[in-house]
C-alpha cells in the first residue's frame, strides 16, 4: 500500500506542477503582450521583463487551485487510460482511500503556494509595483495611473510610489475640517519616514480660507502621522498579494479609520481556506474520472477541468461580493465556494458508487 501511495503521489505531483508551470507561463506571456502598449522612454522593454519576473510568485499562488484541478484530471486520467486505476480498485482500494491518496499531492502544492504567497510574493510584488510606478511617474502621459490611497483622520493621502525602507514619491495630502470642508492640500515630491512622522521635500501648500486660496512653497515640511511605511506598502498592492499574517490586522486598521475592509477580509479567508479548496477540487477531478467522464478521452477531461476551473473562479467572484453585500463575513463568502467544490465532487462520486 505504501508503494501505491508513493506512486500516486509522484504521478499526481508532477502532473500538477507541470500544469502550474504552463498556466503561470501563459499568464505571464499575456501580461507581457498587454504591457507592450505601455512602453515609453521611461519604461522600456527590459523594465517590463523585470516587472513580469517579479510578479511570477504572485501568479504561482493565484493559479495553484486551477493547476490542482487540471493536474489531477490529467494525472488520474492517464492512470485510468492505462487501466491502472481499474487494477487499484480491483485490488480492494476503496474510493475514500483513493481520494486520500490523491489529495496528498494537492495539499503539498497548496502548502508550497501558501509559503510562496506568504513570504515571497508580497516582497516581489511590492518591488515590481514600486518600480513600475516610479517609471510611469516620470511620464506625463501615465503619471498618477498607479499609487496608493490611505486616510489619517480628516486627511486623505495619495502616494504615487512606495519603496521599501520608508521612502515615498509623489505625496498628496488633502485635509478637511470637522464639517467636511476642504482646508488644505499639500503636494510633495518625496517623503522619508522619520520614526514618528514623515519629512516631506519640495513641498507646495495650498491653504483654503474664506478669502480664497493661498499657495506657498517650502523646501521641507514635517508631517506628523500614524501612517507607517508598512501600511503604505500594503496599500500599494492588491489584497491577494498580501501575506495572510498581515491581512487581518490591516483589515482592523481600515475599519478603525472608518474605511471598508470587506475585500481585505475576503482575501484573508481565501488564503486560509485555499488548501481545503484544492482538496475539494481533487475530489471534483476524481468525480470526472470515475463519474460522467470515465468513458471520455483525455481532451474531454481536460476541457471539463478548464471549464470547472472557470466556474470555480466565477463562483469566487460572485459569492464574495454578494455575501458581503448581504452583511455576511468574508469567511462565509470564502467557505461557500469551498462547499460548492466539495458538494459537486461528492455528489458525482456517490452517483457513481
Amino acid at each position: 500500500m505504501k508503494r501505491l501511495d508513493r506512486y500516486l503521489l509522484h504521478s499526481l505531483l508532477w502532473a500538477i506542477l507541470g500544469v502550474l508551470v504552463i498556466l503561470v507561463g501563459l499568464d505571464a506571456l499575456s501580461d507581457l503582450i498587454d504591457g507592450l502598449g505601455d512602453l515609453s522612454e521611461t519604461y522600456g522593454f527590459s523594465d517590463l521583463l523585470i516587472y513580469i519576473a517579479l510578479t511570477l510568485p504572485r501568479r504561482v499562488e493565484e493559479f495553484v487551485p486551477y493547476a490542482t484541478l487540471i493536474g489531477a484530471l490529467f494525472g488520474l486520467g492517464k492512470l485510468a487510460s492505462n487501466s491502472e486505476l481499474t487494477i487499484v480498485r480491483t485490488a480492494g482500494v476503496s474510493m475514500p482511500r483513493l481520494a486520500l491518496m490523491a489529495i496528498k499531492p494537492a495539499l503539498i502544492v497548496a502548502l508550497l503556494g501558501f509559503c510562496v504567497g506568504e513570504y515571497v510574493a508580497p516582497v516581489s510584488e511590492q518591488v515590481a509595483v514600486s518600480q513600475r510606478a516610479l517609471a510611469y511617474r516620470n511620464d506625463p502621459n501615465l503619471a498618477g495611473r498607479y499609487g496608493a490611497w490611505n486616510r489619517d483622520g480628516g486627511t486623505f493621502i495619495h502616494v504615487d510610489a512606495v519603496q521599501r525602507g520608508g521612502l515615498i514619491f509623489g505625496v498628496t495630502l488633502i485635509s478637511f475640517d470637522e464639517n467636511g470642508f476642504l482646508v488644505r492640500t499639500v503636494a510633495a515630491n518625496r517623503g522619508t519616514y522619520q520614526g514618528e512622522g514623515w519629512l516631506l521635500e519640495d513641498v507646495a501648500v495650498t491653504s483654503v480660507t474664506d478669502d480664497g486660496t493661498r499657495v506657498s512653497s517650502v523646501t521641507t515640511m514635517n508631517w506628523a502621522s500614524e501612517i507607517t511605511p508598512s501600511l503604505l506598502t500594503l496599500d500599494s498592492v492588491k489584497p491577494e498579494s498580501l501575506p495572510a499574517t498581515q491581512l487581518w490586522g490591516y483589515a482592523q486598521y481600515l475599519r478603525n479609520q472608518g474605511l471598508v475592509a470587506n475585500d481585505i477580509e475576503l482575501a484573508f479567508w481565501n488564503k486560509i481556506l485555499q488548501p481545503l479548496s484544492c482538496a475539494g477540487l481533487v475530489v471534483l477531478a476524481m468525480s470526472f474520472i470515475f463519474g460522467p467522464l470515465r468513458e471520455g478521452n483525455m481532451s474531454a477531461r481536460i476541457f471539463a477541468g478548464v471549464l470547472a476551473g472557470v466556474i470555480f473562479r466565477i463562483s469566487q467572484d460572485f459569492f464574495g461580493p454578494v455575501t458581503l453585500l448581504m452583511g455576511l463575513s468574508g469567511g462565509v463568502a470564502a467557505l461557500l465556494t469551498v462547499l460548492l467544490c466539495w458538494s459537486a465532487g461528492l455528489v458525482l462520486l456517490l452517483r457513481r458508487q
